[in-house]
């Protein structure tokens, strides 16, 4: 094929280098990450390195990092099982990881723009042309069959940086995938660490209240053969029977509350209710973690994964930023075109059949009625919406960490307080008991003790809840560790 007008053929590639030099224009300046926050610790007022007292004393250790599998410091393997469980079958995880999946392949599409596209066509049309006009063929014939064979190559250079933002709002919806799937995984963690404390702490609870009621059945039998001697009023046996009601009257909501704990266990575990774990938790099974650690404010807002979603999001709108400027600028686009068109598909791509063209257009827009305006003011409002947010996701994972730390501050006094009272009350009861048999007190003092001691014994187990729950409540304030197993996955499909 012999090129006739070799001048536009230059004038076309000159402006493609042309194109190629100023490729590096952008029209908005590049991201920049927040500032991290400033403060040196998370509370108001200074919380001592140690939270109780003894055997159950915990040590708050600055600057330790929060292992990946953070649960296992509760030394329960039956625990542990049910975790990797959830992580492996809640169909939440699933939906996260798909998602993840979908902004990849949506960055992976995206690519595409930056490349010149080519496409192949072929066409075969039969015609007549009518009389009165003449054949566009050579051969003047009025019937014929074309073939058309060609080749279209266009390119749209990104000279403003539009295609360039566009792909890295599509990166930064990747890393916002990311971090909601940390942040699932995280959630879905600590949701089965506290939903298996807590039905530990129900099975505490109810045993308490059916050791409790196995006193007062005895003292009410007590009572009952002391009526028959005439040695109390009935009014005492009727007392210590409404006790007894009041107490078996607890028991059933407790039981309503451990069956639906099992049922929402279950769920984490991406189970049916009918399908519920047959693993028993008793609090005496897990082990309270000695050291607990304790990240600066600057490396939480590294490591939460809400707050590294909140920052994808305010880098994407910040691209999206780039992209309303950049389409409002001129838009270059050079396209060619060749290939063969004759009558007979044997003589494709023979002499004489041959065609090309070449051809650079650039565009500006001229009148939209500000619309164009209009969407790069869009886009800036919800640039300053996601700054915010981001700000917003700062303060309450700040707030998150403080609010946990006082918890488990308050956890540790209740729980000291609370075993004082349990041993008082249960000291007390079994004086109590001893001196009614001597006939030295009324059965009111007995009831009042025996009432005195259900709460002890109530509040007690509560209290251990609490600092159980609380306890991983800061493991998930803090992150919970999922840097360690995002590392870990990719340096595995790296080097896969």
């Amino acid at each position: 094929m012999t090129t006739r007008n070799p001048s536009f053929v230059l004038r076309a590639l000159s402006l493609a280098v042309a194109t190629f030099a100023l490729g590096g224009c952008m029209a908005v300046p590049d991201f920049h990450r927040p500032a991290p926050p400033h403060a040196d610790r998370y509370t108001a007022q200074s919380l001592p390195a140690e939270l109780g007292h003894g055997g159950d004393a915990q040590r708050l250790v600055t600057g330790t990092d929060v292992p990946a599998e953070w649960w296992t410091l509760f030394h329960s393997q039956p625990l542990d099982a049910l975790v990797r469980q959830a992580l492996a079958a809640n169909p939440n995880m699933a939906a996260a990881q798909a998602a993840l999946r979908e902004a990849r392949e949506n960055l992976a599409a995206g690519k595409g723009a930056l490349y010149p596209n080519a496409t192949a066509d072929y066409n075969v049309s039969r015609q007549r042309t009518a009389a009165t006009l003449a054949s566009p063929l050579a051969s003047n014939v009025d019937y014929y069959t074309l073939h058309t064979a060609q080749v279209d190559v266009s390119w749209a250079p990104d000279l403003f940086g539009g295609t360039r933002r566009q792909l890295e709002a599509l990166r930064a919806q990747v890393d916002v995938q990311r971090f909601q799937l940390a942040a699932a995984r995280l959630s879905l963690s600590a949701n089965v660490v506290v939903a298996a404390i807590n039905q530990a702490g129900l099975r505490a609870q109810i045993e308490a209240t059916r050791q409790i009621i196995a006193g007062q059945r005895a003292t009410l039998v007590s009572l009952q053969r002391q009526l028959a001697l005439g040695a109390v009023p009935e009014a005492a046996v009727a007392a210590q029977q409404a006790a007894l009601a009041q107490t078996e009257a607890a028991l059933p909501p407790l039981q309503k509350q451990l069956e639906q704990q099992g049922d929402a266990l279950a769920a984490l575990l991406g189970e049916a209710p009918s399908d519920a774990p047959a693993t028993r938790f008793e609090l005496a099974d897990l082990r309270l973690p000695r050291e607990l650690p304790l990240t600066m404010p600057a490396q939480l807002v590294e490591r939460r994964p809400d707050v590294r979603a909140a920052e994808a999001e305010l880098h994407a709108a910040s691209a999206e930023v780039g992209v309303a400027i950049a389409n409002r600028l001129p838009k270059f686009t050079l396209s060619a075109d060749a290939g063969s068109a004759p009558t007979d598909i044997a003589k494709l791509f023979a002499h004489g059949t041959l065609f090309w063209s070449l051809a650079a257009d650039i565009a500006e827009p001229v009148f939209d009625a500000g619309s164009l305006k209009h969407q790069q003011r869009a886009a800036e409002a919800a640039f300053a919406a996601a700054k915010a947010q981001y700000r917003a996701s700062v303060i309450a994972a700040l707030q998150n960490v403080a609010d946990t730390l006082y918890a488990l501050k308050s956890d540790a006094d209740a729980l000291a307080a609370a075993e004082t009272a349990a041993r008082a009350t249960a000291h007390s009861l079994d004086i109590a008991r001893r001196q009614f048999a001597l006939g030295d007190i009324d059965h009111l003092a007995v009831l009042q003790a025996e009432q005195a001691d259900q709460q002890a014994r109530i509040a007690l187990v509560q209290a251990r809840v609490n600092r159980y729950g609380d306890t991983a409540a800061l493991f998930q304030a803090l992150g919970g560790g999922w840097w360690h197993a995002d590392h870990a996955a990719s340096t595995t499909a790296g080097a896969q």
